[in-house]
């Protein structure tokens, strides 16, 4: 063979092959990747994190992580069910739990579970009303997961939460809403003052019973009245005086 500098080259490219070929055959996972393997084009099985050993050029190695995905759905038009037109956008949380099936059954599982979840979006908000999309989210949120996590688990995929973040209604909707509410708030204040109208009716008619049981309670009565009106003098006051005061009066002059 040729010699270069004293070094045969033969050697040299033996070495520098067996480098790159140990170099293809290890494998370095982080603890939330997993290493699907496949052999000849077939499903071998699926290595933990660590060091790990391939067969070059028989197996090939394909990473996935296992971490929770933040994914924002796009703003999606929806008609509901009382035939409001609203723009709805949300968050899905997911992950991997089975990586062979993330990549053997479907072929790119993050763009299929975003379409999934936009055209389950649009699909589930479609058959409730306004009010029901406004009130009761934690419900709806709740059957989004649901529905997406029953359609994702072949594919390996289990859907953590899914959250309606905004609800953009149209502007005349909006004042809508905001004269339904100062309707709502206009009933409630009317209710309280009947409620205590009611209260002081009931404790005006057991005052009016306490002050009949005494005959003097009443002149008292009239009297405080009187001190109370009094303070304002900036008024001229007319007044019955009750003949009852004068009585003792009456008596003495006779009896003289």
């Amino acid at each position: 063979m040729f010699d270069f500098l004293g070094v045969n080259i033969f050697w040299v490219i033996i070495i520098a092959f067996l480098i790159v070929i140990i170099a293809s055959a290890v494998r370095i996972l982080l603890e939330y990747e997993r290493g699907v393997v496949f052999r000849l084009g077939r499903f071998s099985s699926v290595k933990g994190p660590g060091l790990k050993f391939i067969i070059p050029i028989v197996d090939q190695m394909k990473k996935i992580s296992l971490r929770t995905i933040a994914m924002d759905v796009p703003p999606q038009d929806i008609i509901t069910r009382d035939n409001v037109s609203v723009k709805v956008n949300a968050v899905l949380y997911f992950r991997v739990v089975h990586p062979e099936k993330a990549l053997i059954e479907v072929e790119n599982y993050l763009y299929a579970t975003s379409q999934l979840a936009q055209t389950s979006l649009r699909s589930v908000l479609g058959q409730v009303e306004l009010d029901e999309l406004l009130a009761q989210r934690d419900k709806i949120n709740q059957e989004l997961q649901q529905i997406l996590d029953r359609q994702t688990d072949p594919w390996g995929v289990k859907i953590a939460n899914v959250e309606i973040k905004h609800v953009d209604l149209p502007a005349e909707m909006t004042r809508a809403i905001a004269r339904q509410a100062e309707a709502e708030r206009e009933r409630r204040s009317k209710i309280i003052h009947a409620e205590g109208e009611l209260q002081a009716s009931v404790a005006l008619a057991q005052a009016a019973k306490q002050i009949s049981a005494e005959p003097g309670a009443l002149q008292l009565r009239f009297l405080q009245t009187l001190t109370e009106v009094a303070t304002e003098k900036n008024s001229t006051i007319l007044f019955p005086l009750p003949i009852d005061l004068l009585k003792p009066f009456l008596n003495d002059s006779k009896r003289e």
